[in-house]
């Protein structure tokens, strides 16, 4: 063990005289205590040159007592110092007795003032010590225990004496924890390199069932000599702050979930897509796995009430999962409906209205939860452990609920839990509502609209024919487009291509008018025209409606095709052996507009000579130019051989976009050999 640094702070000086009171030795420290360098001390009496005149006899007396006694003495009093001055010094004095028989006295003497410092700050140190409100302790080289203030003693639940002589992991009753620290000190007695506030978990004799956090701080103790001592540690319990802390960014993580949620829930009006991301902004933030599902009666736009018997028909709308799991293999599937009885979970929520939470999943609860025995089983081998179901709630109606399960996530759903999914859920329900409305909607429009489109045979006058409609983007309302295949005297056939402004309802109904319109006149064999004309005048009529249209008679026997434009896209010519051309026609106000003049044009048409009409919703986009589109259009033209309906299937899958917002209304027309 290497020297101590305490006996070079004090300055010990060690003088020894002989029976006659000289001095035989003088240490340096009593040549720095003295000033008498030791040529000159040495064979002096040192009464003379170390004690003041007025305690001569005193001294003379406490030596003789000491040589004649054998008893120590010690004492303080002042000394005189070669260049004349005093100083209080702290003496201990006891007679020695060498091999030879020999007497001699041994004193050993340090300043009063370095003296009292030195007690002081010991004092200090060691009231501190025991006062501190932290845990502080100090250990040897061999990582033992040799000193324990009572705060370290409390926060590990054992007395202090009961550290002493122990390493810390013969005392922590976490391993994990006790590995953690005796590293760190192993560390720090190896690199004098200090911890300052590591944060460790564990748990403790003083709380064995929960965990508690710590800030540690360790550094190496040396003397003044640099030897190494051990190592001092501080131990602050922060379990609370922890908690403090944790809870403070549990609720910030829960304000930016809501606030997420408001911008991702409803970014369309699609009933799937908006139950798709409620489920996603609940995985895995709040749930493994989520689930929304609505009555199934809702969904059709009926109003449900559920008695206490009754069964819950409930159709899936959205699954998400954060693992891969037979949790989800459990869920019903997405599109399907299912009958929950009455004592199933989620029957509950919806008929009361009320959520359902069981924070801890037992054995007995899986059937209540699960839509079959077989779910039930793969639920208890996927783990799950905790469950919430939440209503659906919009406008004062029950649409459904949003079905949460935990199987990784160690924690049950806690009512701070049960909060965030009724905020996530009342939010959600009504962009919901609003999307179910909305596709109630949409589909009465769509199959309204699909009621007044055309069925043709596909030859018809020395013409084959071939058309589509293809609705709008899920997001986008219903269009008016249409068209029209209508036979005429003479094997003529009129070809009617239209764009009722506007969508929904009103646009179908409004479409609807003018086709019923456009057969009655085609009937009269009315110029191209003239027929434009009376829908114009029609259309007027039609609550301010605007429309655009294309009119065309085939006439097989004059090889021609006489069209009037009002306001729509020009249709292609498809000519074998030459390149697809848009037809140059005047273009013509809307109908609607009246007051302004249409013309007709006359176009050749030879057999094999084909006819493309089309509505804007084909070509136009808001990324593109429409030039461009126009040219993307007569260049899948390019095969004039090709089957109409592929053709029709090709510019439909190349052409209209998934997001475009407009519906389209497709016709192409071959002209036939008349052979």
């Amino acid at each position: 063990m290497g020297p101590s640094g305490l006996l070079d702070v004090l300055k010990v000086a060690s003088v020894v005289l002989d029976v006659e009171g000289r001095i035989v030795l003088w240490s340096p420290q009593a040549e720095e205590l003295f000033g008498y360098p030791a040529r000159e001390a040495l064979g002096e009496y040192a009464a003379r040159i170390m004690v003041h005149e007025q305690h001569l006899d005193l001294v003379v007396k406490l030596f003789a007592d000491v040589m004649e006694t054998g008893e120590g003495w010690a004492g303080a009093f002042p000394i005189r110092r070669k260049d004349g001055g005093t100083r209080l010094v702290e003496f201990r004095n006891m007679r020695l007795l060498d091999d030879q028989g020999d007497v001699y006295a041994l004193g050993l003497c340090a300043d009063q003032s370095t003296v009292r410092q030195v007690e002081r700050d010991v004092a200090l140190s060691t009231r501190t010590i025991a006062q501190a409100p932290v845990g502080l302790a100090v250990l040897d080289t061999e990582l033992r225990y040799v000193s324990v203030n009572p705060a370290l003693a409390e926060l590990n639940g054992l007395p202090a004496e009961a550290h002493l002589g122990h390493m810390p992991h013969e005392l922590m009753q976490d391993a994990e924890a006790a590995r953690t620290v005796e590293a760190a000190l192993r560390a720090v007695l190896r690199t004098g390199e200090p911890v300052i506030n590591r944060r460790i978990v564990g748990r403790t004799r003083a709380h064995p069932d929960m965990d508690r956090f710590w800030s540690i701080s360790l550094y190496r103790l040396e003397d003044t000599a640099g030897t190494v001592l051990g190592v001092a540690g501080m131990a602050v319990d922060i379990t609370e702050q922890h908690q403090a802390a944790v809870a403070a960014e549990t609720a910030r993580r829960r304000l930016a979930l809501i606030a997420d949620a408001s911008a991702r829930i409803g970014t369309t009006l699609e009933l799937d897509r908006t139950a798709g991301e409620l489920a996603d902004v609940a995985v895995p933030e709040l749930a493994d796995v989520a689930a929304v599902d609505l009555l199934d009666a809702v969904v059709q736009g009926r109003r449900s009430t559920l008695g206490p018997a009754e069964p819950a028909v409930i159709r899936a709308l959205a699954v998400r999962s954060a693992h891969d799991t037979g949790a989800v293999e459990a869920a019903d599937p997405p599109g399907h409906i299912a009958r929950y009885g009455p004592d199933r979970l989620v029957t509950e929520c919806v008929r009361t209205g009320d959520p359902v939470l069981v924070a801890r999943v037992g054995e007995e609860d899986l059937p209540r939860i699960a839509r079959s025995p077989e779910a039930a089983r793969q639920l208890g081998r996927a783990g799950l452990h905790s469950y919430l179901a939440v209503p659906l709630i919009a406008r004062g109606e029950v649409l459904g609920a949003l079905d949460l399960k935990r199987i990784h996530n160690p924690l049950p759903f806690s009512e701070d839990d049960l909060l965030l999914a009724r905020e996530l859920a009342a939010r959600a329900a009504i962009q919901i509502d609003n999307a179910r409305w909305y596709q109630n909607a949409r589909d009465t429009a769509l199959t309204l609209q699909r009621s007044m489109l055309p069925s043709h045979p596909p030859v018809t006058g020395g013409l084959e024919v071939a058309s589509r409609y293809q609705p709008a983007g899920a997001a986008a309302e219903v269009g008016g487009d249409w068209f029209d295949v209508i036979p005429l005297e003479g094997a003529k056939t009129a070809l009617v291509v239209g764009d009722v402004m506007g969508s929904g309802i009103e646009a179908a109904a409004t479409m609807g008018r003018l086709r019923t319109a456009t057969h009655t006149l085609a009937s009269l064999d009315l110029e191209p025209t003239r027929l434009l004309e009376h829908l114009d005048t029609i259309t007027q009529g039609l609550d301010h409606s605007i429309a655009t249209c294309v009119y065309a008679v085939h006439d097989p026997e004059l090889r021609q095709c006489r069209i009037a434009n009002a306001g729509h896209l020009p249709p292609v010519r498809v000519r074998p052996g030459r390149p697809p051309e848009l037809l140059e026609l005047p273009t013509g106000a809307p109908l609607g507009v009246g007051g302004v003049a249409f013309s007709t044009t006359t176009v050749d048409l030879e057999p094999g000579d084909q006819l493309v009409f089309y509505t804007d919703g084909l070509v136009e986009t808001r990324r593109h130019p429409l030039d461009e589109r126009l040219d993307a259009l007569l260049a899948l033209l390019d095969d004039p051989g090709r089957p109409l309906q592929e053709c029709c299937d090709l510019l439909l899958r190349t052409l209209h976009q998934p997001e475009n917002s407009d519906d389209v209304a497709l016709l192409i027309a071959r002209v036939l050999d008349p052979a």
